[in-house]
This record gives C-alpha cells, sequence and structure tokens, in this order.
C-alpha cells in the first residue's frame, strides 16, 4: 500500500472510531504495517476522530521514529508484539469500546457460541492478563493470544483486534462491540442460550468452505466441554457473577 493512500486510511478509520463511540478524547490507536520494516501509527495526545493526514507517523519494527513529527502512540509496542508475532498481520486497531470494555472489567471473556457471526467470524474473545498501560506488561499479557486468535480484551482497559486489511482491524472490532452488546441484554433477559455444537461445528465449515482468513479460538457451544480453561464457564455461573457484580454495586451506591 502507498504511504499516502494508507494515512487517508488511517484518518478515516480513526475518525470511525469516533464517531461509533468506540474511543473518547485522545483514547485508542491505529497502525499500519507499511512493509516489512516500517509501520505506520497514530500519535499520543491527538483525538481519533480530528486527525490528518500529516499527523500520523511511521516507525520501524523496534518503536524508533523514522517519520513525522511528535510522538508515536505510547500503546505503539503492543502493536509491534502483534506484527512481530504474525507476519499476515497488516492493521491493529486498539479502543475502549463501552460494552466491550465492561465484559473487560467484570472479568468476564466473551466465550459462548451465542451468535453465528461470532462463531464464523471471531470466535471465543479471551481476556488478557491486566497490564498498566503504556508499559511492556502489555505486549507481555497478550503475547500467549497473539498466535492464536484476531481480537483480545484487555482487563480493565479495554479491547485490540488486527486483520491483513485495516478495515478488517476494524470490522472485527465493530462485531467484537456487537457481540458485547447482544450478550449483555441476553443477559439482562435471563439464560443466554449458546448454539448447540452440531450447529457450531456447520458453522466452522462454512468458515473453511468460503476461505475465511483469520484465527479463531474454539467458542463454548451447548453441551461441549469449556474453550478458554475457565472453570466457572457454564452459564449459570456467567450468570452469577454479573449478578453478584450488579447486586455490589448497587450496595455501593446505597
Amino acid at each position: 500500500m502507498r504511504t499516502w493512500q494508507a494515512r487517508q486510511e488511517l484518518v478515516e478509520y480513526g475518525r470511525r472510531l469516533w464517531l461509533r463511540g468506540f474511543v473518547a478524547a485522545n483514547d485508542g490507536n491505529l497502525s499500519v504495517r507499511l512493509d516489512g520494516e516500517r509501520v505506520l501509527t497514530t500519535p499520543t495526545g491527538v483525538s481519533k476522530g480530528f486527525m490528518a493526514p500529516d499527523d500520523l507517523l511511521v516507525t520501524d519494527l523496534g518503536g524508533a521514529r523514522v517519520e513525522g513529527r511528535g510522538r508515536p502512540s505510547s500503546e505503539l509496542p503492543m502493536h509491534l508484539e502483534i506484527y512481530r508475532g504474525r507476519p499476515d498481520v497488516r492493521a491493529v486497531v486498539h479502543a475502549h469500546p463501552p460494552v466491550a470494555t465492561a465484559f473487560a472489567v467484570a472479568g468476564i471473556p466473551l466465550d459462548q457460541c451465542l451468535l453465528p457471526e461470532m462463531v464464523v467470524s471471531l470466535g471465543a474473545i479471551p481476556i488478557a492478563p491486566y497490564g498498566t498501560p503504556s508499559t511492556e506488561e502489555i505486549p507481555a499479557s497478550i503475547r500467549p493470544f497473539v498466535p492464536r486468535c484476531d481480537a483480545v480484551l484487555l482487563a480493565n482497559h479495554g479491547a485490540v483486534t488486527w486483520a491483513d486489511s485495516l478495515p478488517g482491524a476494524f470490522h472485527r472490532m465493530e462485531t467484537l462491540e456487537h457481540t458485547a452488546t447482544i450478550t449483555h441484554h441476553a443477559l439482562a433477559l435471563g439464560h443466554p442460550r449458546s448454539l448447540p455444537a452440531a450447529e457450531v461445528e456447520k458453522l466452522q465449515r462454512l468458515r473453511e468452505r468460503y476461505g475465511l482468513t483469520g484465527r479463531v479460538l474454539p467458542c463454548q457451544a451447548a453441551g461441549a466441554c469449556p474453550a478458554l480453561e475457565r472453570p466457572e464457564a457454564d452459564e449459570a455461573a456467567l450468570v452469577e457473577r454479573v449478578t453478584r457484580a450488579v447486586l455490589e454495586a448497587l450496595r455501593t451506591r446505597g
């Protein structure tokens, strides 16, 4: 991709993140791999809704600035961790979509097979352990997940998605938030019903048939074993955890 085209695209998707309410103030960051040695990334301290192409910076895979003014995002090391671990990845998006981030704060991964679209496009979304933002703790926390999937919740922080294109990484962030919102509503209504294991297998075959790219972790189908090795991952325990969190919040307010 030509550098100027990449700059325009990155500015546009930063604006879309801001318009969707996935970032506030100067939150979030995006990047695009230009080639085997260079990355185009957003600067620190700039709203993603009001960037210009000239605001963006080019760095090497070690994070050293190659082109541009100012400083790259302090979360750039997280992006570079993904690029180093996944040569197929061309773009990374980090944001704080409200509902998905609420699941990350509550410590609840999105690992139930509730929606066909989730099974096909994202699979189970794990939670990386908490790390202090802008430190090497964040890259270390996501390292085990980078080879295995294309979206991760960051405990008490937000979410990060990646793909072979910037539109693809953005669409995964949209799907992540959409899934989180529907899951939240289903929990409020009662017990979410996971898709049967046989149906999940059919969806996985469809994914293979259509040659969908990316990597997914298996989600938890009805009657199947837990996918993410989370002992409390059954449906009833999930509802119980959310209920306890809500009651505790109400008690604190009172």
